[in-house]
């Protein structure tokens, strides 16, 4: 079921177009991605969804109701982890926690969350002498304060180092496991294929492609390469009937080791053809076809760029 619905959404600024009739829906219980560089509109699409920046155009739907005319009661349902968050830095973690839980009228148990979190023993702790992995943890604590069935996060684990980003990641697989529906706003490629069942491709304030990760990849045909080794003095030349299969679209050989360059399942034909011809193949690898190729096949450029 939607949860989340977003038809021809539009915002521009005097002449400049941050989102141009962007549209996809979210499924209850699924962790979804919005994936895009700086500047394609991530966070105005998910500020438009929180009822915080108003669209100029289209319409939005969050647990059935519209951010823009019933946010007040929105906005006891959904919690929010802003791309910019800070906290003054003498506020201590139980108290950031209580101010938070005042906001809403059920609150979760703000000492449950903190055990839950792993902040128990820093409960006491000024918000600055927090590190990086722990302010995220309260981050999240704070956005599930009011016992929400949706979660926006935006950009959580920019910042971190590798140790505290995967430990976050952690942490969101668990949200989710709680029964609440994530939206992840994201420019890491591999935060949105590890944790996202779907995402959205924004670039430019379009969405470029919508699909699972997966399905991003296999949409995209991107090339990728495959390697092996021959056995030491086999003269066996495997360029041509490699080179012929379908989806091959290269082979060289550089002594004995052998590189093939495809498109689709190439790599399965071309270990069949070694098997039938018997030549035998060392060190066999195959590349992982990424959605970092597959954002450059979209968009013709790297995320990165």
């Amino acid at each position: 079921m939607a949860i989340i619905e977003v038809t021809d959404l539009g915002k521009r600024y005097d002449e400049r177009v941050i989102l141009d009739r962007v549209s996809f829906c979210v499924e209850e219980g699924e962790i979804f991605g919005i994936l895009g560089p700086n500047g394609a509109g991530k966070t105005t699409t998910v500020e438009c969804l929180e009822g915080l920046r108003r669209p100029d155009t289209g319409a939005v739907r969050v647990l059935g109701r519209d951010p823009r005319s019933q946010g007040k009661e929105l906005r006891e349902h959904i919690g929010v982890q802003l791309q910019h968050t800070r906290l003054p830095e003498n506020i201590k973690v139980w108290e950031a926690l209580d101010l938070y839980a005042s906001f809403y009228d059920t609150p979760r148990d703000q000492w449950e969350l903190l055990e839950r979190w792993g902040l128990a023993d820093q409960r006491n702790a000024r918000f600055g002498k927090l590190s990086g992995g722990q302010q995220q943890r309260l981050f999240i604590a704070l956005a599930l304060v009011g016992d929400p069935r949706i979660a926006f996060l935006d950009e959580l684990t920019t910042g971190l180092d590798p140790q505290a980003r995967r430990a976050t990641w952690e942490l969101v697989e668990r949200v989710r496991a709680e029964g609440v529906t994530v939206v992840l706003v994201s420019h890491f490629m591999d935060e949105v294929e590890e944790l996202c069942d779907r995402v959205a491709v924004l670039d430019q304030g379009r969405v470029v492609a919508l699909n699972s990760p997966e399905g991003l990849i296999d949409e995209a045909d991107t090339e990728y390469r495959m390697s092996f080794r021959l056995v030491e003095g086999e003269t066996t030349d495997p360029d041509g009937p490699l080179g012929r299969l379908a989806g091959v679209s290269s082979v060289s050989r550089t002594g004995d080791l052998v590189v093939v360059t495809g498109r689709g399942d190439f790599a399965t034909l071309v270990t069949a053809a070694l098997a039938r011809r018997h030549i035998p193949a060392h060190d066999l690898r195959i590349d992982k076809r990424t959605l970092d190729d597959a954002f450059i096949a979209l968009t013709g450029r790297s995320l990165q760029a």
